[in-house]
């Protein structure tokens, strides 16, 4: 049997590293051939994201706009220096084309990485691989739609009922108050200088020199929000990225068990420990309370954990790979 049919399809059951070698410039090549190809992947996907980069920018900023409009406050995004609004939109895309082509990315460096392994060791990694692609999403999706609307929420009602210090006067004598219409949207053909309250966005609105201008609404009491878009931006990828990797906890425990460090009898007898540990991490990964960040992560991450218990459960599962499927061994 020739070396090049191994060469050209590494996934075959039947292929032995040992018998196709590479020299080091050979490898060396390969890998500037499948970066190039990954590079090439993700550049596609980047300028997929840049043609829909206000979308692109706007989703990430669902869940904060989403409840900012349903408690009637302003639902603008500050920033306070020139490049901010460019950069913060480039580092979204970029992380947004990563992400799509992530699967081709994976798959080029699997195509690298498979050649020098055993069928053993592939037919273990290919397994499992979808279950970790599929926990990652999951984590991602159960952020986005559950945790941070509700830690955002948390986060704006307790900064609402602080109040304002001293007491609140209120006046008795006859005044020239203002009242200003309240619109659902913006008129069809606004007058210079007229003023409504757009109830679709809480806003004021004046329009001035033939622009719509708006006014923020703010609360009365002690605290206001007023978040600023970088750092809410950081803040939902460092999350995104944190529950994706919280989320492969029960890859983690079969891992450790199928390797010999720990027996599923002494991960369950730990039990307690271990869901201290989590509801610490929970509490450190969330940006609520202690019961958001034990209701958001604390109980999933104890599902996964269990899961992860199971998994080792399963015929063969605390035996890890056959030391007869390694060449070395017979």
């Amino acid at each position: 049997m020739s070396d090049e049919p191994s060469r050209s399809n590494p996934l075959r059951t039947d292929f032995n590293p040992d018998d196709f070698r590479m020299t080091i410039g050979d490898h060396l090549e390969e890998l500037r051939s499948r970066l190039i190809k990954a590079l090439a992947g993700l550049a596609v996907a980047l300028v997929g994201c840049c043609i829909f980069g206000n979308q692109v920018l706007l989703a990430f900023c669902r869940p904060l706009y989403n409840v900012l409009e349903s408690k009637g406050l302003n639902t603008q995004l500050r920033y306070d220096t020139i490049g901010e609004p460019l950069t913060t939109w480039l580092a979204v895309n970029l992380i947004t084309a990563a992400a799509i082509a992530s699967p081709w990315i994976l798959y080029q460096f699997w195509q690298f990485v498979a050649a020098g392994l055993y069928p053993a060791e592939r037919k273990y990694i290919t397994r499992y691989l979808p279950m970790s692609i599929s926990l990652l999403l999951i984590g991602m999706v159960f952020v986005y739609f559950i945790v941070l609307p509700w830690s955002m929420s948390f986060v704006i009602d307790f900064a609402s009922a602080v109040p304002v210090p001293g007491e609140r006067f209120t006046t008795t004598q006859p005044h020239d108050a203002v009242i200003l219409p309240a619109l659902t949207g913006d008129p069809a053909s606004p007058r210079e200088n007229e003023m409504w309250i757009d109830e679709s966005t809480s806003k004021i609105k004046i329009f001035h020199k033939g622009q719509i201008r708006s006014l923020r609404f703010g609360t009365e009491n002690l605290l206001a929000p007023d978040f600023k878009l970088s750092q809410y931006i950081s803040l939902v990828v460092g999350m995104l990225f944190a529950f994706a990797l919280s989320f492969q906890l029960p890859l983690l425990v079969m891992a450790l068990v199928r390797i010999g460090i720990f027996d599923v009898e002494q991960l369950k007898a730990a039990r307690k420990y271990v869901y201290f540990a989590l509801a610490i991490a929970a509490a450190a990964i969330t940006p609520g309370d202690v019961v958001t960040a034990t209701i958001a992560l604390m109980i999933p991450l104890g599902l996964l954990y269990e899961l992860g218990l199971w998994l080792a459960r399963v015929p063969g599962g605390a035996r890890g790979f056959d030391v007869g499927d390694h060449p070395e061994s017979r």
